[in-house]
C-alpha cells in the first residue's frame, strides 16, 4: 500500500464513522433518559451503586444525573458534526487524537452503564472504530498503513466471526433454508421484508450461499494487495446492502460498510485525484501506533481462540474498554415470531365486556395493516428489547415490570418511546400484555385484506394489573423504581 495514496481511505473512514457516531448520539439524546435516566426503566443511579467502576468504567459513575446524560449526548452530537464537516481533520494531529478520544470516552460511558439496552455487538464495534480513528491522523500527515490494518482486522472479525457462528449454529444455515424464516422473524422487518419473504425458493437459497461466500471466504482477501483487497471490500459492501434493504438491524450493516472502506484506496479506484500536501507523522505518533498494533495482536489471542473453538461465543468483549472483541450475528434463527402486545383499559372493574386498547410501538409489529417501517440506521432500543422479551417470560426482563408501571403513571418520558398512546388524557386503570404469534400474510391475503400480518393469540404474557394491585407497589419499591 502506498501510504500517501491512503488519504482517500482515511477520508471515507473518518466521515463514515462520524455519521454513525452522530446517529448513536442522537439515539442517546432521545432515548437514554426514559430508558436509563434517574426515573428510567433501568435507572443508572441504581446501577452504579451495585457495580464497581473498574468493572464498567463510565464518566456517569461520578454524576449519574439526567442533566449529565443530556449534556454528554449533545457534546457527542457536536463533536460528530465537526468530524462530518471535516473540521477535525484540519487540526493538529494530537488535537485530532484528543477529539476522537473524547468521542470514544463519552460513548463508552453510555455503553458501560447502558445495561441490557446497550447490550448489542454494534456498540462495541462502534467503540473500536472511534478508538482506532485516533491513529488515522489529520490530513496534514500521511496515513500510516498500520492504522488501516486496524480496520481491516476489525472487518475480518465481524465478517468471519458471523460466518463461523452460522456454520456452527442453526441447521438451516447448512441446508440453505434460513432465509425462509429470517425476513419474517428478524427483530424489526422493514418495508421490503414481506417481499423478500415471498421471493422464490431459489432466490432465498442463493442468498444463503452468498452469505457463506461473503462471510467465510471473502474476509481472507482483505489482507492481500490491490486490486484483490478492493474487490473483497466491494463484495462485502454489496452483501451488506442486501441486508440493509431487507431489514432494520440498527447501524450494524451501515457501520460494516464504512469499515469496508479500509480495503479501498485511490489506487484501486484508479482516480486521478491529487493528494493533499502531507508530511510524515512525527516519531512519537508513529511509535504510539506501532505500540498499539502490538497491543491489538496480544488482545486478539482470545478472539482467535474463540473463533477456532467449536463452542464459539458471539458479540463479546474481553475487556471493559470494548476493544478487540469477538462478533457474530444470527447463529440461530427465530421461528416462529412472537410479539408482546401491551393493552390498557380505563374501566374501573374488569369484566368480559371490558374494551382493551393497544399501545402501538414505533417499529415493532403490532397493527396488522401497518407496513413495517424503515428506521435503520436509527436504533429503537425499546422495540428491540420487546423482540427479545417475547422469547421468554417477563420475569427474565425486570425492566418490563417498570415499563408497565410507567404506563400506568402516564410517564411522559417513557411514552415518548411509544408511537401512539391510546390514553392521551388520563393514564389507564389497568394494563395487561398478551402474547401473539405473528406471520406475514401471503400475497392473496394481502391483496384481499390489505394486511401485512396475521396473528393468533398464544396466551397471556403479563397479568392484568393496576397501581393498586396488592403487592405491585411493594415490588416496585423493592427494586428501587418507586419511592
Amino acid at each position: 500500500m502506498d501510504a500517501r495514496g491512503l488519504w482517500l481511505t482515511r477520508l471515507l473512514l473518518l466521515r463514515g464513522i462520524g455519521v454513525i457516531c452522530l446517529v448513536a448520539f442522537i439515539v442517546a439524546a432521545n432515548q437514554f433518559r426514559p430508558l436509563l435516566g434517574e426515573r428510567g426503566l433501568l435507572p443508572v443511579p441504581l446501577f452504579v451503586h451495585r457495580v464497581a467502576f473498574r468493572e464498567t468504567p463510565s464518566l456517569f459513575f461520578f454524576f449519574p444525573r439526567d442533566i449529565a446524560f443530556t449534556t454528554a449526548s449533545w457534546i457527542g452530537i457536536a463533536l460528530s458534526c465537526l468530524v462530518i464537516a471535516g473540521i477535525t481533520e484540519r487540526l493538529n494531529t494530537w488535537v485530532n487524537v484528543a477529539l476522537w478520544a473524547a468521542i470514544y470516552v463519552i460513548y463508552l460511558s453510555f455503553v458501560n452503564v447502558g445495561q441490557t439496552f446497550y447490550g448489542f455487538g454494534w456498540e462495541s464495534i462502534l467503540l473500536e472504530c472511534c478508538f482506532f480513528a485516533m491513529f488515522l491522523g489529520s490530513n496534514r500527515v500521511a496515513p500510516q498503513q498500520v492504522s488501516i490494518w486496524f480496520f481491516r482486522w476489525l472487518l475480518f472479525r465481524i465478517m468471519f466471526g458471523a460466518g463461523l457462528i452460522k456454520l456452527r449454529g442453526d441447521p438451516c444455515w447448512r441446508d440453505l433454508t434460513c432465509l425462509n424464516y429470517f425476513y419474517e422473524t428478524q427483530p424489526m422487518p422493514n418495508p421490503l421484508s414481506w417481499m423478500c419473504h415471498w421471493a422464490p425458493q431459489w432466490v432465498n437459497k442463493g442468498g444463503v450461499l452468498f452469505n457463506h461466500f461473503s462471510e467465510l471466504l471473502v474476509p481472507f482477501f482483505y489482507f492481500l494487495p490491490q486490486p484483490i483487497a478492493g474487490i473483497a471490500g466491494v463484495i462485502t459492501i454489496a452483501f451488506q446492502f442486501t441486508i440493509i434493504i431487507s431489514g432494520n438491524l440498527s447501524w450494524l450493516n451501515w457501520l460494516t460498510v464504512v469499515i469496508a472502506f479500509s480495503t479501498i484506496d485511490r489506487q484501486f479506484l484508479h482516480l486521478a485525484l491529487r493528494s493533499p500536501e502531507m508530511h510524515s507523522p512525527g516519531p512519537v505518533f508513529q511509535w504510539t501506533s506501532y505500540g498499539m498494533a502490538g497491543i491489538v495482536v496480544l488482545m486478539s489471542i482470545p478472539v482467535v481462540i474463540n473463533m477456532a473453538s467449536p463452542r464459539q461465543i458471539m458479540n463479546t468483549s474481553f475487556n471493559s474498554l470494548h476493544l478487540v472483541g469477538t462478533y457474530g450475528a444470527f447463529g440461530s434463527i427465530t421461528r416462529p415470531r412472537y410479539e408482546v402486545i401491551v393493552e390498557g383499559t380505563a374501566d374501573a372493574v374488569i369484566t368480559s365486556a371490558t374494551k382493551w386498547k393497544e399501545y402501538e410501538f414505533k417499529a415493532k409489529p403490532g397493527d396488522l395493516r401497518r407496513i413495517p417501517p424503515q428506521v435503520a440506521p436509527y436504533h429503537l432500543r425499546l422495540d428491540w428489547l420487546m423482540w427479545f422479551a417475547a422469547m421468554s417470560s417477563y420475569q427474565d426482563y425486570p425492566w418490563f415490570v417498570n415499563f408497565v408501571a410507567k404506563l400506568l403513571e402516564g410517564d411522559k418520558d417513557v411514552l415518548s418511546l411509544i408511537r401512539t398512546n391510546p390514553f392521551p388524557n388520563k393514564p389507564p386503570k389497568y394494563i395487561r400484555a398478551q402474547l401473539y404469534e405473528y406471520h406475514f400474510t401471503n400475497p392473496e391475503e394481502h391483496k384481499r385484506t390489505g394486511a401485512w400480518w396475521t396473528r393468533t393469540l398464544a396466551g397471556t404474557y403479563f397479568p392484568t394489573i393496576s397501581l393498586d394491585s396488592p403487592g405491585f407497589r411493594q415490588l416496585l419499591k423493592a427494586q428501587g423504581w418507586m419511592e
